[in-house]
């Protein structure tokens, strides 16, 4: 798989960009981090953002 270094930077773990334009972080044991932790690290970097819920949208309620 071709992939290209985001930044090089001397820090625990890596960032790469993939072929298919999402972000994977390697750790520096050599495996992959995901989830929460892998969000605060490309939201840290500034290479994605969150989207965060709107408080006031409510479902609409079931008409009877």
């Amino acid at each position: 798989m071709a992939t290209k270094a985001a930044k090089k930077v001397k820090e625990a773990f890596k960032v790469v960009k993939k072929r298919n334009g999402r972000w994977s972080v390697k750790g520096s044991n050599g495996k992959f981090i995901n989830g929460e932790e892998k969000v605060k690290i490309l939201v840290g970097k500034g290479l994605v953002k969150v989207l965060k819920k709107k408080e006031g949208a409510a479902p609409a309620p079931a008409a009877e």
